[in-house]
């Protein structure tokens, strides 16, 4: 499978796969010079590239593990949402919630792209639920794994 990536910048980078086994592509910071992420602030960060997602698709725009544990980058919505129609840049909310600046280097991998089937029901108002153990069971409900 193909995933058309469109570069509407020249210095943009085209996302990879760090190894065969990775779930996501590596995005890249589209910076034109180094970005300092100060503690407690929220940046945008833009790809320089467009894609066009597969038709039953969603992508979805996760941080990177490291800049996350080692440096407390993270995106500023948990998880980014990219519907399959949508043709314009990628970027990223970034947040630093870390104690240290932190500089982002032009072109420096800073979030990844997975590309994930999803389905599509169509809510309809319903009387009753269908029953389950759980049932109404809300947060912690289901006890703590021993």
């Amino acid at each position: 499978m193909n995933l058309p990536v469109k570069k509407l910048r020249e210095n943009a980078v085209l996302p990879t796969r760090a190894t065969v086994g990775s779930a996501g592509l590596d995005l890249y910071a589209c910076l034109e010079q180094p970005l300092t992420l100060l503690p407690g602030q929220l940046y945008q960060v833009p790809t320089g590239i467009a894609v066009a997602l597969p038709e039953g698709t969603v992508g979805l725009l996760c941080g990177r593990s490291g800049l996350g544990v080692k440096h407390g980058i993270t995106l500023s919505n948990s998880v980014g949402v990219i519907d399959s129609d949508y043709r314009g840049e990628l970027a990223a909310g970034l947040c630093n919630v870390g104690d240290k600046a932190y500089i982002l280097q032009p072109g420096e991998r800073f979030a990844q792209l997975l590309v994930v089937p999803i389905l599509l029901p169509e809510p309809v108002a319903a009387k009753e639920l269908p029953q389950t153990q759980r049932g109404e069971g809300g947060f912690g409900s289901t006890g703590q794994a021993g």
